[in-house]
């Protein structure tokens, strides 16, 4: 599956990053070693008992990170790993990517795809009402008159965009829907309407900086797709918003 490439990138990139730390460990555990002894017979111990800890912590929660993908489920703290990985290890991948010749956008679809396998394993769900479908200002047509940001249920349904068909599935499954022009935008209409899941659709930079700013509100991220190129007239694939929405609403309460 397409997901999988991606996902791996990001793994590779993690292990990449496990051995550039580990070995700058070391390196602080053996040099000053002879000149902590010389300060106080105790600092070594102390020094090297810091070290052990972020040892075992790099190992442990690198181990889990990989555990939680190949088992698609959620082990232990699955929602405390999404905030380390949105937090402190994609910085971190974006450098190591350069590193390696692997392209920002490349290590951005890999973090996305990363986390919502880890917001699914997490089989996290929430009432239809709580959760928001967060949109592009640029799915709706450019050419287009009609004012939606304020409120997308201004859109007259002509079909020259896919703004309709997302109204029509949220409809279906009662579920908030909004167009936010930018990211400060954005996170207002988070704050104004306090959801408890966010299924987002944008671009590789909207998306990752958005699941960062949002944690821990669970946010399964979707591309779209930009036949015309960035930021006009762009679309999405339906199919996927709607199973998205399905991981975070109880199925029965989807409509038959």
């Amino acid at each position: 599956m397409e997901d999988r490439p991606k996902k791996r990138i990001f793994i590779g990139l993690l292990v990449f990053t496990c051995l550039i730390l580990f070995a700058l460990i070391f390196l602080l555990w053996y040099v000053p070693l002879v000149g902590l002894t010389n300060i106080h017979p105790f600092l070594p111990y102390a020094f090297t008992s810091v070290l052990a800890v972020l040892v075992f912590l790099m190992v442990s929660g690198g181990l889990l990170l990989v555990f939680t993908i190949l088992r698609g489920k959620d082990i232990l703290f699955t929602h405390k790993l999404r905030g380390v990985v949105a937090k402190i290890l994609f910085p971190f991948m974006i450098l190591m990517g350069r590193l390696v010749g692997v392209s920002k956008e490349r290590v951005q679809q890999s973090f996305i795809e990363l986390n919502n396998h880890l917001v699914r394993s997490n089989q996290h769900r929430t009432r239809p009402n709580r959760l928001l479908v967060l949109l592009p200002h640029c799915i709706q047509n450019f050419d287009c008159q009609i004012k939606i940001t304020g409120n997308v249920k201004n859109c007259k349904g002509c079909g020259k965009c896919e703004i309709k068909d997302l109204i029509e599935l949220t409809d279906q499954y009662q579920v908030k829907i909004a167009v936010a022009t930018g990211g400060t935008l954005a996170r207002r209409i988070i704050v104004e309407n306090r959801p408890e899941a966010i299924v987002a659709v944008a671009c590789e930079l909207d998306l990752t900086s958005g699941i960062q700013d949002s944690y821990p509100i669970p946010v399964i991220g979707i591309l779209n797709e930009r036949p015309n190129g960035p930021c006009i007239n762009t679309k999405v694939d339906i199919e996927k918003v709607k199973e998205a929405i399905l991981d975070f609403v109880e199925r029965r309460s989807s409509p038959s």
